[in-house]
């Protein structure tokens, strides 16, 4: 060795990636998203974005696809933890098969991605909902 060391990656894997992602972008055309296109581009255009490039658009329905599923997934982890109010022993296995996905499951997934979401006083997810505000600490 001639005292210096060799940082320099091999072409090959910068070739590598480049075919890969080459690869991926050719596959999207292939694959039909749960989100149609036309509802991506729509919003894509009203927050500004253009591009006349069908694969990116698949790219953004597919990575938002994988948002709602992670938190639909996580908000199911909120409702199964939290615990069950059984009225009487009738409803205890109509209870056990059945769960309720509320607001509040779904704010607790969507906190955990920095979305924050706050519902108005009238919307009827507790039983609580709808009395007046002194009245529900009774």
């Amino acid at each position: 060795m001639n005292g210096q060391t060799s940082h320099q990656q091999p072409k090959d894997g910068r070739h590598d990636d480049d075919a890969a992602l080459t690869e991926f972008l050719a596959s999207l055309m292939d694959y039909t998203p749960t989100i149609p296109d036309e509802l991506v581009e729509h919003y894509l255009a009203k927050s500004g974005f253009q591009c006349p490039d069908a694969r990116l658009t698949r790219l953004v329905a597919v990575a938002t696809q994988k948002f709602i599923a992670d938190v639909a997934t996580d908000a199911l982890q909120q409702c199964k933890a939290r615990p069950a109010v059984i009225k009487d022993k009738r409803d205890k296995q109509q209870k056990e098969k059945r769960l309720i996905l509320t607001m509040e499951d779904l704010s607790k997934a969507l906190r955990e991605y920095g979305v924050n979401v706050k519902h108005q006083e009238y919307f009827a997810d507790t039983p609580s909902a709808g009395l007046d505000p002194a009245s529900r600490d009774e």
